[in-house]
């Protein structure tokens, strides 16, 4: 297992449970000029929960992100939010997650927000590779994005102040970095 791989399984251990509402949605990437779909699940919190990169945008597809988002978190959600993809509802059902689900253009703006970095991530990179380096790559930086958000506009200066201390020495643990020092 390299080092980025155990910081991105260190810092998912250390982060709070996520929310009960999720938002899942799809964003089309270009790998080697072939159209492949990145597929995200970010809570209410904008915690990102989980990402695939596939190369369908299928039902079949869509069963599998549902498959490795449930894996790693070991709980259903209360509701989903989806836009208008026909496949979410088909997986929804073969899964028989139990939960609310809801399709809306306009209710899934958290999810569509935070394809923002990876849309800078992926020109400041001259694109992705391939899918594999898109997958490791996205999936380690979510981790540390989402360590590292303090979603400064909801709290005070020195409670932001505390909170990146924390974040911060979090991160240098995990790093190693403390006793390096």
């Amino acid at each position: 297992m390299s080092t980025h791989d155990v910081y991105k399984h260190a810092l998912k251990r250390r982060r709070p449970k996520p929310g009960d509402k999720w938002f899942l949605d799809e964003v089309f990437i270009r790998i080697r000029g072939k159209q492949h779909y990145l597929w995200r699940a970010v809570d209410q919190n904008g915690v990102v929960l989980d990402i695939l990169v596939q190369s369908r945008r299928n039902t079949k597809a869509a069963k599998r992100f549902f498959r490795k988002l449930l894996k790693g978190l070991r709980y259903a959600p209360r509701v989903v939010v989806t836009g208008k993809l026909k496949s979410y509802p088909a997986a929804n059902r073969e899964m028989k997650l139990g939960s609310k689900h809801r399709q809306s253009r306009y209710l899934n703006n958290r999810c569509e927000v935070s394809h923002q970095p990876t849309r800078r991530r992926e020109r400041h990179m001259k694109r992705f590779k391939s899918s594999r380096q898109a997958q490791q790559f996205l999936s380690i930086h979510s981790r540390i994005h989402n360590h590292f958000q303090l979603r400064r506009h909801l709290i005070s200066a020195s409670e932001y102040r505390a909170a990146r201390a924390r974040a911060l020495a979090g991160w240098r643990e995990v790093t190693g970095l403390a006793q390096v020092s």
